[in-house]
């Protein structure tokens, strides 16, 4: 009977994996007593195959979760129709409530048909006994005999929790109360004393900002967070995630972050390859609408680094929502999870990112400085610019305010606070960080992120002359356009290194430099234009075309 409930209350079963022979237990070894015996590993390449009573009460019962959610979107729509009709009246609502209480136990119905035909179904009794004794024994041989199933996420147990590091609290202070520490915006109106009237008077914009950033702005912000989208989707990202760890060797893990969000991440280790780049750990973060399944974790993977990527919160099975406190909470957790469980240290681990994934990538370079290097792709200096574009001119107030306060994704601000290598990558034909029409490269925020690096960097060298010469570099939308902008101003570029390397020797590897402070307007332009081709490189291709293996390229440093 027991058994019977817990295929009742049991997740979801999607596949049964092909079971590794690297991964079979010693024979010599014996099996602790919470551990399950497998079955032949040839039943183990194949799709879980439920039985017709689990299978058409899964279909009914998905069918009302689909509704369900339609139903949520629609709901203030709905409830004002219904009003303005009449409906809403108790004589009117308590019959519905009736409708509503059958319709639940109908449903309760069709999930117990759901669990008598799982537990006719030996596989899926095989898969429960295996999940049941991971929960009562996190062994190391229930875990891996548990990584040969997909199934709900939220059963998944918790692989790694953010206070595991014993050493975090004296090291790094602790998370505040919300979660890690954020660069906060800058008042809108600076010097205006913080009375009482002017709370009073700021408070509908407030409630304003809040409604529109936690109903459109979220989702229209990451749409990969709704969950239409995602039920759309999933039956590309289960093979994804199928051919990561089958044919990758991929390794799932539940992270628990500071503010109990779980996040959702697969890593694949390539540290026992020949190649020496698989010492190196890339930690990916994807863009708005990107799951580690199908995202730009295929690139360093195909160039043969070790690889770990993870969902942002309220991506398929990440929980939680994906404002910016709750994304560096994810990405804190997943970056200690990378050091103290899978033995990287900073200095060998590099961060990869592309569009919006650049927040938690300039966030994590910002607060782990040890980190290798930082590379972003298609990404931008700021989120205002951007969502102004979308959104009608009369708005421009409160969706700056909107952002700032509830979306602040200032990726160039972060990324100044980081000493290490950076290489951008720009998209010369990219529509979706252009702020006109994506011909017009000169409106890519991609620019904007570039000049305000190296003005942060380089204050002296990007002075009028020198940033007059990157914008018109920036302008060449071809390798022949960048090439011929360069030759023409004749870049010198063994001087161009003595000169940086007798400074790094002089005065130390800390940003902002003072190199260029006496030198004339000629070499500031050279030292300009070499800083920012080795700080930027062009891909020739739209915002949503992956990365080729040998477009990914560690930073240029000294």
């Amino acid at each position: 009977m027991a058994k019977l409930l817990s295929c009742v209350l049991g997740p979801r079963l999607y596949k049964i994996y092909r079971e590794r022979d690297s991964e079979r237990a010693p024979s010599g070894v014996p099996e602790t007593p919470t551990s399950v015996t497998t079955p032949p590993s040839s039943s183990w390449d194949t799709y879980y195959q439920p039985r017709a009573l689990e299978k058409h009460a899964d279909s009914i019962l998905a069918l009302a979760s689909v509704f369900w959610s339609i139903s949520y979107y629609s709901s203030p729509f709905a409830a004002f129709y219904l009003y303005r009709k009449g409906y809403l009246s108790l004589s009117k609502v308590v019959p519905f409530s009736h409708y509503a209480g059958t319709l639940l136990l109908l449903l309760a119905g069709v999930a117990c048909l759901r669990g008598i035909g799982r537990w006719t179904n030996p596989q899926y009794r095989q898969f429960i006994t295996i999940l049941e004794a991971t929960h009562r024994n996190q062994s190391a041989e229930n875990k891996r005999q548990l990584a040969n199933y997909n199934f709900d996420f939220k059963s998944w147990p918790v692989d790694f929790h953010w206070e595991e590091p014993s050493s975090r609290k004296e090291s790094r202070g602790g998370p505040s109360r919300q979660g890690v520490a954020l660069l906060r915006p800058e008042p809108l109106h600076r010097g205006t004393a913080d009375t009482l009237l002017n709370r009073v008077k700021k408070l509908p914009c407030q409630i304003t900002s809040y409604l529109v950033a936690h109903t459109l702005g979220r989702r229209m912000l990451y749409p990969g967070s709704v969950y239409l989208l995602q039920k759309a989707l999933m039956p590309v990202l289960l093979q994804g995630q199928a051919r990561l760890v089958e044919e990758c060797n991929g390794r799932r893990a539940k992270l628990l972050a500071f503010d109990g969000n779980e996040i959702d991440t697969m890593f694949v280790d390539r540290r026992g390859a020949a190649e020496p780049q698989g010492q190196k750990l890339v930690i990916c973060c994807e863009g708005n609408a990107g799951f580690y399944e199908v995202g730009c974790i295929s690139t360093p993977l195909e160039a043969g680094y070790s690889v770990l990527g993870w969902n942002h919160p309220g991506f398929a099975g990440s929980t939680g929502v994906p404002f910016p406190q709750n994304e560096a909470n994810a990405m804190d957790v997943v970056v200690q999870f990378a050091i103290h469980r899978l033995g990287f240290q900073p200095q060998d681990i590099i961060i990869y990112a592309w569009s919006i994934g650049g927040f938690t990538a300039t966030w994590a370079a910002m607060s782990y400085p040890d980190i290798s290097a930082v590379i972003l792709d298609a990404s931008f200096d700021d989120l205002v610019p951007l969502a102004l574009k979308v959104m009608p001119d009369s708005w421009r107030g409160l969706v700056t305010r909107t952002v700032r306060q509830h979306l602040n994704l200032n990726n160039a601000e972060q990324l100044c606070r980081y000493q290490g290598p950076v290489l951008l990558i720009r998209r010369t034909k990219d529509e979706i960080i252009t702020t006109t029409v994506p011909e017009d490269i000169m409106s890519n925020r991609g620019n904007d992120l570039l000049l305000k690096l190296l003005q942060y960097r380089y204050p002296r060298v990007m002075a009028e002359e020198g940033l007059r010469v990157v914008r018109q570099w920036l302008e060449a939308s071809s390798q022949l356009e960048e090439a011929s902008i360069y030759s023409r101003w004749e870049v010198e570029e063994d001087w161009c290194l003595s000169v940086l390397r007798s400074y790094q020797a002089e005065h130390g590897p800390d940003f902002p430099w003072s190199v260029g402070e006496d030198m004339d307007a000629d070499g500031r332009q050279q030292l300009a234009l070499f800083l920012a081709q080795k700080h930027l490189h062009n891909f020739e291709a739209t915002h949503c075309t992956p990365l080729p293996a040998q477009n990914f390229q560690m930073p240029w440093h000294l």
